[in-house]
């Protein structure tokens, strides 16, 4: 680990300038991705701004009904408060079939959504990587790509967006709250915080510099059965193959999202549309132009079972 300097914020505003005028600095608050980053020379922060101290760890009801979600809720705590059980169960059991307990004890809400990849390419230092270096090629092109995506890649980038929360998230039509370093917010819909990777993967979000993340607010509760799905090559602590995340209502429509496929948890309203038709319909639209490759194509027809999966389990 290379060296680097250190201070605690004391507000968002003073967090998120000092990060703007600062080369190289980066947000910390759980650090449970970013330190392992750090340790192998992947992420290299000159200064880290911890964001711990900003009291942004509150669950609270909306004036239309809704939850606001502080950026540095923990995930156990996200994951088990009463109100998110009863009305958005699927983030919940989103947030569970994600990593330990001992890590969700650490890691935040807006840590969790700013993960990065598990490519393995992106983690080894000795292959060439555009997200970790712009510019240098992406060695899984060409290389062993089962966990990979399947669609929204390009000719730069073929890595998958990891997490779960953020899966449930985007079905559920979640919003993220930032401020920047002058003290102005703004709202991103989920459905464009995270970025298709184009020619650009290591711009992985709809952040600006600087700019950090305050809370996520979900909408009022959506009436349904609320599913989870994750298929994974072990039972625990292992990232999607696929998942799918769905609220299903009694007359068959719903929404649902999906991830282990895409740079960013995969939604078609097209396809949500067509949930009342079944899974092969769902499928066939939101995998409308997919360019898997000979190690992931697996996962073209894993996804149309996974849906149904998810279907059947909603009528039970």
């Amino acid at each position: 680990m290379k060296p680097f300097t250190y201070q605690r914020a004391k507000t968002p505003a003073e967090a998120a300038a000092a990060v703007a005028r600062t080369p190289d600095a980066k947000f910390i608050a759980g650090g449970t991705n970013l330190l392992d980053l750090m340790k192998l020379e992947i992420e290299a922060p000159a200064h880290l701004i911890d964001v711990q101290d900003l009291k942004l760890d509150r669950i609270e009801k909306t004036g239309d009904g809704g939850l606001r979600i502080g950026a540095l809720v923990s995930n156990t705590a996200l994951a088990s408060d009463m109100r998110v059980r009863r009305d958005y169960a699927v983030l919940t059991r989103a947030i569970v079939a994600g990593a330990s307990g001992q890590l969700r004890n650490k890691a935040t809400t807006a840590g969790n959504l700013l993960q990065r990849t598990r490519c393995p390419y992106f983690y080894d230092t000795n292959q060439a990587c555009n997200k970790r270096r712009p510019g240098s090629g992406c060695a899984a092109i060409g290389g062993y790509s089962r966990q990979l995506g399947v669609i929204g890649t390009s000719d730069a980038c073929i890595a998958t967006y990891p997490g779960d929360m953020a899966v449930a998230l985007r079905a559920l039509d979640a919003t993220v709250e930032t401020v920047d370093a002058a003290g102005a917010t703004r709202s991103i819909p989920m459905a464009d915080f995270h970025r298709l990777w184009g020619d650009t993967p290591h711009v992985e979000t709809a952040l600006a510099r600087g700019e950090l993340v305050t809370a996520v607010t979900l909408p009022r509760p959506v009436e349904g059965t609320h599913i989870y799905h994750k298929v994974r090559d072990r039972a625990s602590y292992a990232f999607a193959l696929v998942s799918v995340a769905a609220v299903i209502r009694k007359d068959g429509t719903g929404q649902l999202a999906v991830g282990g496929i895409a740079p960013r948890p995969w939604r078609v309203e097209a396809a949500d549309a067509a949930l009342p038709q079944g899974a092969k319909a769902v499928a066939g639209r939101l995998l409308a132009g997919a360019r898997p490759t000979q190690d992931n194509a697996f996962k073209v027809p894993l996804v149309e079972r996974t849906i149904a999966a998810v279907l059947a389990e909603s009528k039970a």
